[in-house]
């Protein structure tokens, strides 16, 4: 079942490539974002969100968007490997972005038993951040760099980029719709691959006429159906040995010995930091929530830690069968437990020293590869936070057990201020350059921001706001450069 509906999807991905819409894409995205300060490097970030729902791969993502925003960020200032690495960044939210999401998806229907539906809603808020991760970093690097946006002659009028490339957009409304509303994987991505080629045959026919079109259709089809199923090999592999990994963890019993050794020693850390943090008149982090922290960021290590050696897909099959259940001890919903293995694993491909994606794009730059990865890695990491936010507060993924839009609301600011907060720190820039002290900060700041204590949340964005206050006056005064 998951091989049939991974392939599927893959071919959806070709054919909807091969019909304009990932061009269509990236034209959007200048036209919405290429003015901005970093214009180029903005655009790398909102065309692979785009194209990432359609593509469930990072290293055809940034292939496909890096040969066109690659050369525009070096051209307006941004250096090779930084140019590289955003691209890369970018690309790998392609695996987490709703309606295709690589095959990790149909892995979680079959784990978890739930709608592919509802998977794809818990999605929407992650892929988001993913994403606004990157494009912080992005904003603040080009604003410490001084970087400008692109011109008005060197962008694309948006009304004009959807006249004329609106038909391709047709397949991929009618997969969301028929998702969305309830139909089974199969005949929604049957419908769209369907809508994909009647697409591609009206535009053949409008360009070459009706004989030529009819033939030009023919190819495209035959070549797009030869590089789907090339595509949606790995993936298949990996779906169809699902059963004998957690086979084999379930017999030898190695996935709980993990969980209860990393619970241990979770909480005699939560215990001792719970200890040292006595001396304050209020309680910043409870004992509870401090141990949940220290699991969560061990498991986060080893997630990271086999992204350097496998692919994100092979990676989440590994981590559910081994950290799974260390989070399941700590009382993490499952879904809430598949996703956190599942964002961390994303990093594989820019994780160094096999940084797949990274080193697609800097053989685009003509950067060096390892710092390429090294760099997207940083990138990476101002998003890092969001798995943490949505284990303490499940809200965050819109489908969990007592979801409440209050507690949504308070989650989602929470995730967007620490981010924020995390990603100046990693940049050296908010409103002006920051000295060591502030970003120390800030980082302690952005992981108080995500605690489900209100006191710690609450010192958490007093720390950002007086940081990013103090820096406003010494610009209005004149004492900091100009922003």
């Amino acid at each position: 079942m998951i091989s049939t509906y991974v392939f599927h999807f893959v071919l959806f991905g070709v054919m909807a490539q091969r019909i304009g819409l990932g061009q269509l894409f990236i034209d959007l995205a200048t036209a919405l974002t290429g003015r901005f300060s970093g214009g180029p490097a903005k655009v790398s970030v909102v065309s692979s969100a785009l194209m990432g729902s359609i593509s469930g791969s990072s290293i055809a993502n940034t292939v496909t968007t890096g040969a066109l925003t690659i050369p525009a960020m070096i051209k307006i200032g941004f250096k090779r490997h930084f140019a590289a690495a955003v691209e890369a960044a970018a690309s790998t939210g392609g695996q987490i972005t709703p309606p295709v999401m690589g095959a990790v998806a149909f892995l979680m229907v079959e784990y978890l038993g739930i709608p592919l539906r509802t998977i794809l809603i818990a999605a929407i808020v992650p892929a988001f951040m993913h994403f606004f991760g990157v494009l912080v970093q992005v904003h603040l690097e080009a604003r410490r760099l001084g970087i400008r946006g692109l011109t008005k002659e060197e962008l694309p009028k948006a009304w004009l980029v959807l006249k004329e490339g609106w038909l391709a957009t047709i397949p991929l409304i009618l997969l969301v719709f028929m998702l969305m509303s309830g139909r089974t994987p199969f005949w929604s991505a049957f419908v769209a691959i369907s809508a994909c080629m009647v697409v591609y045959l009206i535009q053949s026919v409008m360009k070459s006429g009706a004989v030529e079109g009819f033939k030009e259709t023919a190819a495209g089809i035959f070549e797009g159906f030869v590089s789907g199923a090339k595509q949606s090999l790995a993936v298949t592999v990996a779906a169809a040995l699902v059963g004998v990994v957690i086979g084999i963890v379930t017999l030898t019993g190695i996935g709980f010995k993990i969980a209860f050794m990393v619970t241990s020693i979770a909480q005699g850390w939560g215990a001792s930091a719970h200890e040292f943090l006595g001396f304050l008149p209020f309680e910043l982090m409870s004992q509870q929530t401090l141990t949940l922290l220290f699991t969560l960021m061990m498991t986060a290590v080893v997630c990271i830690l086999m992204g350097c050696g496998i692919p994100t897909t092979a990676n989440y099959i590994i981590m559910v069968a081994v950290a799974a259940p260390v989070l399941g001890m700590m009382n993490v919903e499952p879904i809430v437990a598949h996703f956190f293995v599942f964002y961390y694993g994303v990093i594989a491909d820019v994780t160094p020293p096999v940084a797949m994606a990274a080193y697609a794009a800097s053989g685009i730059a003509g950067a060096n590869a390892f710092k390429a990865g090294n760099t997207a890695f940083r990138l990476s990491m101002g998003k890092a936070l969001v798995p943490f936010v949505f284990v303490f507060s499940p809200s965050l993924l819109l489908v969990t057990e007592g979801f409440t839009w209050t507690a949504f609301a308070l989650a989602f600011s929470g995730a967007v201020l620490g981010i924020l907060s995390l990603s100046a720190a990693l940049t050296n820039w908010l409103l002006a350059p920051l000295s060591l002290f502030e970003r120390i900060l800030l980082t302690i700041g952005a992981f108080l921001l995500i605690a489900p204590e209100p006191i710690s949340s609450a010192i958490g964005a007093a720390i950002l706001a007086l940081i990013a206050l103090k820096q406003w006056r010494m610009n209005k005064a004149g004492a900091a450069l100009p922003a």
